[in-house]
C-alpha cells in the first residue's frame, strides 16, 4: 500500500554504507527524505544521487536529513557513496521488507520483461515520523524538488 501525507512512516532498522545501523527513530526531531531507488551504479541511480548529494547545503537549511535506500548490499552501497563522494547515507534494504512497507515495489518492464522491483519514489518524513509527502514512479532529476515541494 502506497503512503499519504498524514501516515505514520514505517519504522526500520538498516544497514548503512558504512557498517553501521540506522533506524527512522534515529531521526526523530528532524525531517528526512527517503528516497528509493533500484540500483546503485546504474545511470539514473548515479543521477539521483548526485542530484541529492548537489542539494546537500539547501536540504540542511531547510531541515532535512537525506537518505537513500535500495536493495544493494552494504559493501556495493559503499562503493557507490565512495565513488561519487556522497554526503548523505546510502542504506540497504536486500530483502526489500521497507520496500515493501513503503510501498514503492511494484510492477515494471525491465528489457521487455516484466519484473517485480523497487519504483523509484521520494518521500519525506517529518519530525514525529508521519508522511509530509509521497511520490511514486519519479525520475531521478525530481526528487530533490518534489522533496522540497512536501514542505509545509
Amino acid at each position: 500500500m502506497r503512503l499519504k501525507t498524514g501516515d505514520e512512516a514505517p519504522e526500520f532498522s538498516l544497514a548503512a554504507h558504512d557498517g553501521s545501523s540506522v533506524t527512522l527513530t534515529d531521526y526523530r526531531g528532524r525531517k528526512v527524505l527517503l528516497y528509493f531507488y533500484p540500483r546503485a551504479g546504474t545511470s539514473g541511480c548515479t543521477r539521483q544521487a548526485e542530484a541529492v548529494r548537489e542539494a546537500r547545503a539547501e536540504l540542511a537549511r531547510k531541515g532535512i536529513e537525506p537518505l537513500g535506500i535500495s536493495p544493494d548490499k552494504p559493501q556495493t552501497l559503499r562503493g557507490f557513496h565512495e565513488r561519487l563522494g556522497l554526503n548523505f547515507t546510502l542504506l540497504s534494504d536486500s530483502d526489500r521488507s521497507v520496500a515493501a512497507a513503503y510501498g514503492v515495489l511494484g510492477e515494471k518492464s525491465l528489457y521487455g520483461k516484466k519484473v517485480v522491483g523497487v519504483i523509484r519514489s521520494v518521500m519525506v518524513i517529518d519530525e514525529r515520523g508521519r508522511v509530509l509527502g509521497a511520490r511514486y514512479g519519479i525520475k531521478p532529476e525530481e526528487t530533490v524538488p518534489l522533496a522540497l515541494s512536501f514542505l509545509p
